[in-house]
């Protein structure tokens, strides 16, 4: 049985970079993998290809899954058409629980591993529902680690408008001109007017 893995943090931490190295990592050994990301960052609603794309530059074509999206179904199909040795997932924490399931099925049925990266609260510090099933069920789990501008551990996200203030109600999930802030759940707080 293969296993399902999460790597999680807040904002800026570098989950995209760790994924794409990985990846090249199998993929130098003569190893076939496949990409996923979240098809939210697509312009384009009927693609069904897009990029993971990390802040220092590396990037690499990979499928893009929607809230439909059976994972099983396309990773099955993926690997009776050839090779196929491991599974990567960015932005993990949109994906919906019946897909979380579908990539453990993945694992325990297909019998290959299926490596999850993304953030675990919102700018709210609310659990996303990928997310909350990813730590209820990964059989590994890691935190990779930011830092707060003081210097501490950061484990949270601030959404900021344009001006710099902290947004504090809203659509969980946003794809626009807002920045996020990687902090420490203390000046996440005071951030926020908590």
């Amino acid at each position: 049985m293969s296993k399902l893995y999460f790597t999680y943090s807040a904002m800026n931490a570098g989950k995209s970079a760790i994924l794409l190295q990985a990846a090249y990592n199998y993929r130098e050994r003569g190893m076939q993998v496949m990409l996923w990301t979240s098809g939210l960052y697509s312009n384009a609603p009927e693609a069904v290809m897009g990029e993971i794309v990390s802040r220092i530059g590396l990037q690499a074509d990979a499928h893009l899954y929607r809230g439909k999206t059976d994972m099983f179904a396309a990773i099955e199909a993926q690997k009776a058409a050839g090779p196929l040795d491991a599974i990567f997932v960015d932005e993990a924490q949109f994906l919906t629980k019946a897909q979380v399931w579908q990539l453990a099925h993945v694992g325990d049925t297909l019998g290959l591993p299926v490596l999850c990266y993304g953030l675990r609260t919102d700018f709210q510090g609310e659990m996303f529902e990928g997310a909350a099933t990813l730590l209820a069920i990964a059989d590994n789990l890691r935190e990779a680690r930011t830092i707060c501008h003081c210097g501490s551990k950061a484990t949270m996200t601030a959404r900021m408008d344009e001006a710099g203030n902290a947004i504090t109600t809203g659509a969980q999930v946003s794809v626009g001109k807002e920045v996020y802030v990687s902090l420490c759940r203390k000046h996440w707080e005071e951030v926020l007017g908590r």
